[in-house]
């Protein structure tokens, strides 16, 4: 009887906005525990497949910095599916991004939407998380196209990061992502404004450190990554903070990087739940997107702290990616299987 009320007394308590749960630092040990090893029994697309769906005729560094982080980190492969403007841009980037050009803006669309949607959910066999934003733009056809998307992603239970102008679209749809728990949003300072707005949930009359759960709770336990000085990451149930030490360069892009290996991390912690290596299986999967998300943003900030080292105010986020394997390193090192 005693354990039935202390289990209906910890629901309550987490599911009371007003409730200030402290934030903490996770155990890395079990971040490490859903990275892969470097094995010579897995084969290609065993390290994770992730998709980013964004790139329009304005904005083609976006995608390219979340997928190509994705592959930096460890992803074994990327697709990009973008509009065909941005898809020539992509594919002269690298070469080793899987580019797909289905995406259509309303004033160049030659294709209905049931069709670009059909077109990118046809790859969903061959992915295991799809980050929805970078650079998708706030057109009309673009914005619908990746809400149906997200949907589809939904009824496939695959893992969801959402960012950039991917936040646009749930500040306007919420029930895109309402009570789904594989989905993990990043919002910035001011797209973590909007967003709270938009829920109802006033910014003023709150503890700052309770807002991140308190805006997961009003989203039905999907995932939030509070970027700021220190990032606060909440389910609703717990609250995550990172504070490794960052750089103090805020240029665009850093959070596409963030986008991209959170992907990689969710695609893994996809795969230990499936045991494509062998694990003592000790990971509930109920903690993967958080654990997940405090590698990438851990990640994140080092490779900016490690490139803001060596530029100072000349760094740029390209900068960063050749920061992501020492970020890595000092992570996790190298998880080798002979």
């Amino acid at each position: 009887m005693q354990r039935v009320v202390t289990t209906a007394l910890f629901s309550s308590l987490a599911n009371n906005t007003n409730t200030i749960m402290p934030s903490k630092i996770p155990d890395i040990s079990k971040v490490r525990q859903i990275i892969p090893p470097l094995s010579p029994e897995m084969h290609k697309g065993q390290a994770g497949r992730v998709g980013v769906v964004g790139g329009s005729e304005d904005y083609t560094g976006a995608p390219y910095f979340s997928a190509i982080s994705a592959m930096k980190l460890g992803a074994d492969l990327c697709h990009v599916f973008c509009e065909p403007g941005a898809g020539t841009v992509i594919k002269s980037y690298s070469p080793e991004l899987i580019v797909h050009p289905y995406m259509r803006t309303s004033d160049k669309s030659d294709n209905s939407i049931d069709d670009i949607v059909s077109r990118v959910t046809s790859t969903f066999t061959r992915l295991h998380v799809l980050v929805i934003g970078p650079g998708l733009s706030r057109d009309s056809l673009m914005q619908e196209s990746a809400k149906k998307i997200m949907l589809k992603a939904r009824e496939q239970n695959m893992a969801i990061v959402v960012d950039a102008d991917g936040l646009f679209l749930v500040q306007n749809h919420p029930e895109t992502v309402k009570n789904y728990s594989k989905a993990v949003l990043t919002p910035n300072v001011m797209e973590f404004k909007r967003l709270c707005e938009k829920m109802n949930i006033n910014i003023e009359e709150h503890d700052q450190d309770t807002l991140a759960t308190q805006l997961s709770n009003a989203l039905g336990g999907v995932t939030i990554v509070q970027k700021g000085k220190i990032d606060l990451i909440s389910n609703g149930r717990e609250v995550f903070r990172c504070e490794t030490e960052g750089g103090l360069r805020r240029v665009g892009g850093q959070g596409d990087i963030l986008s991209g290996t959170l992907g990689t991390f969710l695609a893994w912690g996809k795969l230990y739940e499936e045991g494509v290596w062998k694990h003592e299986n000790k990971i509930d999967s109920k903690d993967i997107a958080m654990l997940a998300a405090w590698g990438a943003c851990s990640i994140t900030r080092d490779s900016s702290k490690r490139a803001f080292q060596k530029y100072g105010r000349a760094m740029l986020t390209s900068h960063m990616l050749n920061e992501v394997g020492a970020s890595y390193e000092k992570l996790a090192g190298d998880q080798i299987k002979i």
